[in-house]
């Protein structure tokens, strides 16, 4: 007589490929720059700081946001290993998940914004290297290093995570959006993917609006500087509020019903992100003491922007959630 054994379980194997260690290496390399500069400006130097910079001014508060955007881009280092090693797969969905999405919203608006900005520099536009007080701020090639290794840490840790997530959690974005069972998606969200674009509607506007030139509800400082790298934020400030929205409907109301449920997920996952996080930023901004502070109107946008993110991401999580749990019980 034979005994038939079930096969075990088969584990995602991490950080065996050469492709992700190769990943790896350059996300972590390419914080080096912008750790240096950084860590050399808290210890009093002024490497890339022109004469009469306004970060010169105020010590105290960018020593702050200095401490802060060094731990911020030193975590990069640890999610390049959480995604890498065999460990990682232990660590609690969410507090990957987390990190990973504000990273998401941070890197994507200065990928996209970086390279358009310099095609406006090369056509002949204005790029703004001065405070809102038109005083200068850094030297130009600062910039020059920290965004384009901001950019090369987007792609590779972007590319980490896609593997990550493909191995971990791929079975919850397989099919099209049509074979989505309706419990997954209820009233409830329903009416979470229409509050946000209902909310949507303001800030969408107002970036519309600027993008096209109009200066009402803007605060004095931001009339009277606007170069060409300020249009292409706001044309990209529109794209991701209608990236988060289609994502939301798409999903809430089983829409677009050919597409892979990818889809909506990934427009949903990276409009929010840069929502939140950005709106966020230009709201704490003016703690710098660096700049006026934005208007009534333009805080109405940003607070707006930040809610329609967090409805979305929500639409997201619950998705996922309940596909998770749906899968477990026909398996159970």
């Amino acid at each position: 007589m034979t005994q038939t054994l079930a096969p075990a379980p088969v584990q995602p194997a991490m950080g065996l490929g050469r492709s992700r260690r190769l990943l790896r290496a350059v996300a972590i390399v390419s914080c080096g720059p912008y750790l240096a500069l950084k860590v050399a400006w808290l210890a009093g130097s002024h490497i890339g700081i022109p004469d009469g910079s306004s970060l010169l001014e105020h010590r105290a508060s960018i020593a702050v946001a200095n401490s802060i955007t060094v731990l911020m881009d030193a975590a990069v280092i640890v999610l390049a290993l959480v995604l890498t090693r065999p460990w990682g797969l232990r660590v609690p969905a969410w507090l990957l998940a987390l990190p990973a999405w504000v990273a998401t919203g941070l890197l994507t608006p200065l990928m996209a914004g970086f390279p358009i900005q310099l095609l406006v520099s090369a056509l002949g536009g204005t790029v703004d290297t001065t405070d809102g007080d038109g005083k200068p701020f850094l030297d130009t090639w600062v910039f020059g290093v920290v965004y384009t290794g901001f950019i090369v840490q987007g792609l590779t840790l972007g590319a980490l995570f896609v593997l990550y997530a493909r191995d971990r959690w791929g079975h919850l974005w397989q099919g099209r959006v049509w074979e989505l069972p309706l419990g997954v998606i209820g009233a409830a969200q329903r009416a979470i993917a229409v509050a946000a674009a209902v909310l949507a509607v303001l800030p969408l506007t107002a970036h519309v609006l600027w993008a096209c030139g109009s200066t009402a509800g803007l605060s004095g400082a931001r009339i009277a500087d606007r170069p060409g790298d300020f249009y292409v934020m706001e044309v990209l400030y529109t794209v991701f509020l209608a990236m988060a929205v289609t994502g939301g409907l798409l999903l809430a109301f089983r829409r677009g019903r050919a597409l892979s449920v990818k889809v909506p997920l990934a427009l949903g996952w990276v409009g929010s992100a840069a929502l939140v996080c950005w709106a966020g930023w230009l709201s704490l901004a003016p703690l710098t003491d660096m700049t006026d502070g934005p208007s009534a109107l333009m805080n109405l946008a940003y607070a707006g922007e930040m809610i329609v993110g967090i409805l979305v991401a929500c639409l997201g999580v619950h998705f996922l959630a309940e596909r998770s749990a749906s899968r477990k019980r026909r398996t159970a």
